[in-house]
């Protein structure tokens, strides 16, 4: 058994830009896959017409299932990122940035800070912590 076995894989030839899956990780594979592609939506890197790799060919290039690229597009659609052609693709489309819900804040603050935790508990410097922040909250810019 191959322990913290890494797939990479080129997502779309736009930018090289890349996914990466950890087979043996905590998060689901398609939450893995869903989270990259839609970090690169929020920041910019990927534009309203881009056209995706198909489910097909991402889950073959990944080497998982196609299952597992189609539950990560559907949960982008449901999201209003992406437009779901059978037999074309996955496009992404326009999407005005929606309104929090009420305890949006505090779900998402809770959420990090248990991630300060783990990370410092890793041994990461707050310093380390508030520069990965820094160069996080720009590419939201």
């Amino acid at each position: 058994m191959l322990s913290g076995l890494t797939i990479q894989c080129c997502l779309v030839i736009l930018d090289n830009m890349k996914v990466r899956i950890d087979l043996h990780g905590a998060d689901p594979v398609w939450r893995q896959i869903a989270d990259q592609v839609r970090a690169h939506l929020v920041e910019g890197r990927l534009l309203p017409g881009t056209r995706l790799a198909t489910v097909r060919e991402l889950a073959l290039d990944l080497g998982v299932n196609h299952n597992t690229v189609a539950t990560a597009y559907n949960k982008l659609a449901e999201e209003g990122f992406l437009r779901l052609v059978r037999g074309v693709g996955a496009e992404v489309v326009e999407r005005e940035a929606p309104r929090a819900a009420k305890g949006d804040q505090q779900r998402f603050a809770s959420r990090l800070a248990a991630l300060l935790a783990e990370a410092r508990a890793a041994g990461l410097s707050p310093s380390v912590l508030q520069s990965i922040l820094r160069n996080a909250i720009g590419g939201l810019s």
